[in-house]
């Protein structure tokens, strides 16, 4: 029998065949040493994962306790460096036996509490393109809540009894945690900076907000591995553009990485997925849960850097949006990325994610990727995260950089049961060009063949309809929808789908909307988003030619617009057909204009790509009539 033991000086990791009786006969072989440098309990990895250890279950012998680290910003003006409430829930046997384990890191704005999702605190979406929008007010205070010495109780009973320390921290401005929140600025990449800094002994920690009395990290490995869902993934993601020493994974899950591609899409004003007319600073009023300093708070980030700076006029990107842009800050990236999204995901939609795989991959980052058919959250399996996290913050050589880079959830499967490919977007995925042949104000034709003769439609837009109710019309002539003949085969989409419009517009501004739909529309009780939704995308006209500058429209006059839908990789069984639907208000998602804006499409000047795997020659569609 081989024994393959490894005792690191960092933390003591035994990697071993799990038999009885073989923890005995490897203390008997380890030589001599003071009692408490070789802990009777230790981490198991079999298999290339880390294993439950019944001696780390019991949450009564859990060592908690809280601290302030000290931060390098100073965000609520008083002068003063802020600092960060951090919670910590440890094994016993890290202050028994001195064992030293690796940390698995969590911080969020909302661990204190949140504000109101009432409709009169959001900005109301009915207003015209182009205008002051009108004033929203303030919401009530948010009541803290929660007890010391614990921030939350997130992953500590799903990763403490593996081995791993659990580490909370409220975002700047929420909670116990001093400054304001300055919603996606670098403050919030070099706050859990700071915490990494203080696990590695480069930062300060104290045993209350405004003392002296420093706290040591002593009983940790210093590797880090950081996870969480939304904002909560936002986080881990900006912490690692710092490159800070010590965060060796991140876990992501529907991570927001662009708070301009959350709140608007191509010049166009734009609410996420279920949350009409929210924006930077009702999400600010949202988190701002640490009462200290709210009239300076408010003063200089909600009002004068905010409310000043998010445009709703235009929806033009500006330095605002840039310096709340992850993709601005990727060149000190180099945390090892599992990446958790859903293609449904109409919050926080999936390019958050995906337009950051090829980024990482050059800069030979290692990168998994989980992408599920489902909505907002939804973390990859557990053996996976698992596995991840033991390679990376165990240093257990467990292969896993070499397994399947894509791991996609299929339309009809378990969400835990993701098919592997060897990448994402699928290698074999090519694009497809379809053209448009009239119909309006019925349904007309999705082709492969460009049609000879240019010919116009137009739409007349009204917001009182929604987007799912004019994909089923059979007639109406507030959209246009191009449908192809039947699928003979199945058709495989893996990518990010491009539309090229040509239009024109009776009025300055309009919002213009694209759904990718699946006909015909599924409407059974147990119809899903997939069944229908392809994707979708929106964008401005006016933003024709630049993102940071729009023009208004000249009637009558033509433009052109390239822009991506959201990226997908969906299977659209045979007998479906494929319908691009073209309307203007999207009345989940946009502003909400007075109906009667006139859009019209040049059919020969528009097109739709498709990333599609096998490429044309799995679209049998007849030419165009």
């Amino acid at each position: 029998m081989k024994i393959k033991m490894k005792v690191l000086t960092a933390a003591v990791v035994i990697t071993l065949i799990l038999q009885p009786g073989l923890l005995s006969q490897i203390k008997k072989a380890l030589p001599p040493v003071p009692e408490k440098a070789v802990p009777t309990v230790v981490p198991v990895i079999i298999n290339g994962e880390a294993q439950k250890i019944p001696a780390f279950e019991n949450a009564d012998e859990w060592i908690k306790q809280d601290l302030w680290v000290e931060a390098e910003f100073d965000t609520d003006g008083d002068g003063k460096k802020d600092r960060m409430h951090v919670d910590v829930t440890r094994p016993k046997q890290t202050e028994t036996e001195g064992l030293k384990l690796p940390v698995i890191y969590e911080s969020s704005p909302y661990f204190a509490g949140t504000g109101s999702t009432a409709g009169q605190y959001f900005w109301n979406v009915r207003q015209e393109l182009n205008a002051d929008p009108p004033k929203r007010s303030d919401p009530p205070a948010i009541v803290r809540r929660g007890q010391r010495p614990v921030i939350s109780n997130s992953q500590t009973r799903t990763w403490i009894p593996y081995g791993f320390i659990i580490v909370h921290s409220s975002a700047p401005g929420t909670g116990l945690s001093q400054g304001c929140p300055t919603v996606g600025t670098r403050v919030e990449a070099l706050a859990p900076k700071a915490v990494i800094d203080w696990l590695n002994g480069r930062a300060k920690g104290f045993t209350s907000p405004d003392g002296y009395e420093e706290v040591k990290a002593y009983w940790t490995t210093g590797k880090v591995g950081m996870t969480g869902t939304s904002y909560n993934g936002t986080i881990p993601f900006a912490a690692a553009t710092t490159g800070v020493e010590g965060l060796e994974a991140i876990i992501p899950v529907s991570p927001n990485n662009s708070y301009y591609h959350y709140y608007r899409s191509n010049g166009l004003v734009r609410s996420p997925g279920g949350y009409l007319g929210e924006d930077v600073d009702v999400l600010y009023d949202f988190i701002h849960s640490n009462p200290d300093n709210c009239a300076w708070c408010d003063s200089v980030y909600k009002r004068s850097i905010i409310q000043a700076n998010i445009d709703r006029k235009t929806g033009d990107y500006n330095d605002f949006w840039a310096q709340r842009d992850l993709m601005n800050y990727m060149k000190d990236f180099k945390a090892a990325t599992l990446m958790a999204h859903g293609f449904n995901d109409w919050n926080v939609m999936i390019s958050h994610s995906a337009r950051f795989i090829k980024v990482l991959e050059e800069k030979g980052v290692p990168v998994q990727i989980y992408f599920h058919q489902g909505g907002h959250g939804g973390e990859p399996p557990f053996a996976m995260m698992n596995k991840w996290f033991t390679r990376y913050l165990f240093g257990i050589n467990n292969n896993v950089e070499n397994d399947p880079k894509a791991w996609i959830v299929r339309e009809k499967d378990d969400r835990l049961k993701p098919t592997p490919y060897t990448d994402y977007p699928n290698p074999d995925a090519s694009p497809v060009e379809f053209f448009l042949s009239p119909g309006a104000p019925k349904a007309g034709s999705l082709v492969i063949e460009k049609p000879k003769e240019s010919t116009y439609e137009t739409l007349v837009d009204n917001y009182s309809f929604s987007g799912s109710a004019l994909a089923q019309a059979e007639w109406t002539e507030h959209r246009l929808l191009y449908i192809t003949a039947p699928l003979k085969e199945d058709v495989h989409i893996s990518g990010t789908p491009l539309v090229k419009i040509k239009a024109s517009c009776n009025k300055p501004a309009a919002n213009l909307s694209v759904w990718l739909v699946a006909l015909p529309w599924t409407t059974t009780p147990n119809a899903r988003s997939t069944d229908n939704i392809i994707t979708r995308g929106w964008a401005d006209l006016q933003n024709n030619s630049s993102l940071s500058k729009s023009e208004p429209l000249a009637p009558g006059r033509f433009y052109e617009v390239r822009f991506d839908l959201e990226p997908d990789d969906q299977i659209i069984p045979a007998g479906k057909q494929i319908g691009l639907m073209i309307f203007s208000t999207d009345r989940e998602f946009t502003l909400w204009p007075e109906p009667g804006t006139r859009l019209t499409v040049d059919l020969n000047g528009t097109s739709l790509t498709l990333p599609v795997v096998g490429g044309k020659a799995v679209v049998k569609l007849p030419p165009a009539p």
